[in-house]
């Protein structure tokens, strides 16, 4: 019987789950095995689970699971170097050259474990299977226009948190931006993705304008001086090899308009990154990183987004990636088998 352990998610704001209580009912009703963690954090109730026929563990205690589980959660580990025995489903961020994805990998490797990335469970034309892309354009919007709104009143965006639903989030941006008659113009690029429509949409239910480009707008590879001409960039675009630099350094030293960069994709030490101006990313509690003084051009880059939105982003996400999970008794072919291919490829480099 193959066993699922749902554990809790160990990095601060992060409320999302990739499994809802319906989809644990029908995992079971599958035969599989599902152990869910408490969590003090989860939006969805632990109770649900229960009603559904899972088993309950303490929170943390995946690190005890039985060998033969598989361990599902959305984001990273605790960086503490323990090598990794169980195969994992999460999102790795460790195949684009980020230091810190290198350590994880070697942490499977010293462990003989295996991770399942879920940025790479993919169909059989490459497309992603699940995604949390269009609220985390959604989020990100959301919180490039308070950077926006912050400048304003020549400040930097402050804290931030999770809202109980959209409409909250729609209601407390209306008020933000009520004091200016003018809103800020956006552009998005990679706007005929989830990201990018996420995005875009955000920013159209609050007046903004919006220029909408993907791939036939930047195929020729850049310079892009239309970015500089508006307000705000909203980069919807994973950064992958052959990606254009959408912001070089001399943008941010130039004449622009631009005030605040939304970096959604949101990877600064990939070596691929098209936005050069920045080399981390921000936080809840620190959104923008400010990259010039005058004028200001500040840069948010939090990559956990969806979790400003952890009701509808868990529930949305949890129904796309359920088809999947229903087939991990096949963990060699399908999703799970091309998931494992790109594991062995990146690991295999390392020796």
């Amino acid at each position: 019987m193959t066993h699922i352990w749902l554990r809790a998610e160990q990095r601060p704001n992060e409320d999302r789950a990739g499994l809802t209580p319906e989809g644990a009912k029908a995992l079971i009703a599958r035969g599989f095995r599902l152990t869910v963690e408490e969590s003090r954090t989860r939006i969805l109730p632990l109770q649900g689970y229960v009603d559904a026929g899972a088993e309950v563990a303490p929170e943390g205690s995946w690190t005890e699971a039985p060998g033969d589980a598989i361990i599902f959660g959305l984001k990273e580990l605790p960086e503490d170097g323990t090598p990794l025995r169980h195969r994992h489903i999460m999102f790795g961020h460790a195949y684009k050259g980020q230091p810190a994805g290198q350590e994880l990998l070697a942490r499977f490797v010293a462990g003989g474990g295996t991770l399942y990335d879920l940025e790479y469970l993919v169909d059989e034309g490459g497309r992603r299977v699940a995604a949390f892309g269009y609220w985390a354009g959604y989020a990100g919007a959301a919180v490039s226009l308070m950077c926006w709104a912050a400048q304003q009143q020549g400040t930097i965006c402050p804290a931030v948190g999770a809202y109980p639903d959209k409409e909250a989030l729609l209601s407390d941006l209306h008020e933000r931006l009520a004091p200016y008659d003018a809103r800020p113009r956006a552009i998005v690029i990679g706007a005929l993705g989830r990201v990018g429509r996420g995005g875009a949409d955000l920013c159209e239910a609050l007046g903004c304008a919006v220029t909408k480009w993907d791939m036939a707008e930047t195929a020729h590879g850049g310079p892009f001086p239309e970015i500089a001409e508006h307000e705000i960039f909203l980069n919807s675009i994973l950064a992958m090899p052959g990606t254009p630099v959408f912001v070089p350094v001399g943008m941010a030293d130039g004449a622009r308009r631009l005030s605040v960069i939304g970096d959604v994709a949101c990877d600064p030490t990939s070596d691929f990154s098209p936005i050069k101006v920045y080399d981390r990313t921000t936080t809840w509690q620190a959104p923008a990183l400010r990259v010039r003084d005058t004028p200001p051009l500040d840069v948010m880059a939090i990559d956990n987004l969806p979790s400003m939105l952890p009701l509808e982003s868990s529930e949305d996400y949890a129904a796309q990636l359920l088809p999947s999970l229903l087939t991990l008794d096949a963990l060699d072919r399908g999703v799970w088998g091309r998931a494992k291919a790109e594991f062995d490829t990146h690991t295999e480099a390392m020796a």
